[in-house]
């Protein structure tokens, strides 16, 4: 149960007096006291009868006021002197019985408290009740002291302002003049220094933004003068893209538990393989497949594709563009959702996907690099040719050197014998070729020895 004596300790500061900090000796001594005049807890006071303080009126006023001051020093361990002035006698003597007055009441106090306490036990609910009135009066007188000497020492302070109150307003007002000045020289300076860092910023960007059109205009150019020539490096970019991104998906598949017999077998039933590790180029005709599958020659301008390093950055670019169209619908149709989520536990990749988006992973990075070279193959034999085609070798063919090219070098010449041409035959073709007038691009086909029935 909470006493009056608790409630009134958090409503004890009076808000209807502006405090003045205390420079006289008087307000000295009663801040010395009430630390000296702390509180004992119960389990002492029960066992000691409580020494209160008896003061009697000296004769001397200034010689008292001198002891109670010594007297407090030695039961505080550090005591700051401050300058005071000195009072006269009458003073100094009315200011001892306001002193005195404050002690009595503090000692009035501390004895209505330890009878609170001792209420306590045994418990006595007449007593508590008597001895928290007592404490909460004293408490009361307390607070009355206190109004009248910050009423006093207020009064005293704007008397004393009176004299000096132009002379500090003027003060104060070129002090907070000088702030003023201060901060808007700070905030001009500031600005100064985030000028000159923007306008390096635009010089920089003038800079790199007359390369990047010089190397548009280098890029326009080059696809503007397209050859022959040039689209078999670009042809060999793209046969090395596709092997590129089927040699992760096959690790891929391979780590998440697939057979890759089976599935080499799927994709090329009927196909003879010279050795076993060479079922991987089952898995590059699988993914080349799927890329040009359902595409015709058709001309459109592949410069704003190629300007970009990253074929990501074309995407976010230009979200909307026939590229993002087609490494939208080419990206659903090579990695089947089983296969996808076998290979990361969800179909992250392909909800991107199909909400238009582009993942920046290192295995769609891959995919995006080959299907920017098949864009351009499929968009640029037009422009150099209205005429090209683009041709595929059926299974079981005889292989030709003049249209056909083996996946392995080594093979490839030992077709080329007379001996051997007969034994080898096409077993399933990877990369179609491309024709302009006289000019062959070749097909890329797996051969191998294959008995004649």
């Amino acid at each position: 149960m909470s006493s009056r004596f608790d409630l009134y300790l958090v409503g004890m500061e009076c808000p209807n007096t502006k405090p003045i900090k205390p420079n006289s000796n008087i307000s000295e001594i009663v801040s010395k006291f009430a630390k000296v005049c702390k509180f004992k807890s119960i389990g002492v006071f029960f066992s000691e009868t409580p020494n209160l303080p008896h003061l009697h009126k000296p004769n001397h006023c200034n010689e008292n006021i001198a002891d109670a001051s010594e007297e407090i020093r030695t039961c505080d361990h550090k005591v700051y002197p401050h300058p005071i002035e000195v009072p006269t006698k009458e003073v100094a003597c009315a200011s001892f019985e306001v002193m005195k007055k404050i002690f009595d009441s503090v000692s009035a106090m501390k004895l209505a408290y330890l009878q609170l306490q001792q209420a306590h036990i045994p418990y006595d609910p007449h007593k508590i009740l008597a001895a928290d009135d007592q404490v909460v009066a004293e408490l009361e007188k307390l607070c009355k002291f206190k109004r009248e000497y910050k009423a006093k020492r207020y009064k005293k302070a704007e008397n004393n302002a009176g004299s000096s109150s132009l002379l500090q307003a003027e003060i104060e007002a070129k002090e907070v003049l000088l702030g003023k000045l201060k901060s808007q020289n700070s905030a001009k300076v500031n600005e100064i220094v985030r000028l000159r860092q923007v306008l390096r910023d635009l010089e920089i960007g003038n800079e790199n933004m007359k390369e990047k059109m010089r190397l548009i205009s280098v890029e326009r150019r080059k696809a503007s003068n397209l050859n022959v020539t040039s689209f078999e490096d670009v042809f060999k970019a793209a046969s090395k893209s596709i092997h590129d991104f089927a040699k992760p998906m096959i690790s891929l598949m391979k780590a998440s538990g697939w057979d890759l017999d089976m599935a080499a077998k799927s994709i090329e039933n009927a196909a003879v393989y010279s050795k076993r590790c060479d079922k991987k180029y089952a898995f590059e005709a699988y993914v080349a497949r799927r890329m040009f599958h359902g595409n015709a020659l058709t001309s459109y301008d592949v410069g704003d594709v190629m300007r970009f390093d990253d074929p990501i950055d074309s995407l976010m670019d230009n979200p909307d563009s026939d590229f993002a169209k087609f490494c939208q619908a080419k990206y659903l149709l090579v990695v089947h959702p089983q296969m996808e989520e076998s290979f990361f536990g969800n179909l992250d990749h392909r909800t991107f996907v199909m909400s238009g988006k582009h993942p920046r992973t290192e295995f769609y990075q891959l995919f995006a690099k080959m299907a920017r070279l098949v864009w351009v193959l499929l968009g640029s034999a037009v422009s150099i040719d209205p005429e090209a085609t683009l041709f595929t070798v059926n299974r079981g063919s005889m292989f030709s050197s003049l249209h056909m090219e083996s996946v392995e070098e080594e093979k490839e010449s030992a077709i080329l014998s007379d001996e051997k041409r007969a034994t080898y035959k096409v077993q399933f073709m990877i990369m179609p070729g491309f024709k302009f007038g006289q000019t062959t691009v070749k097909s890329r086909v797996y051969v191998s020895e294959h008995p004649s029935s």
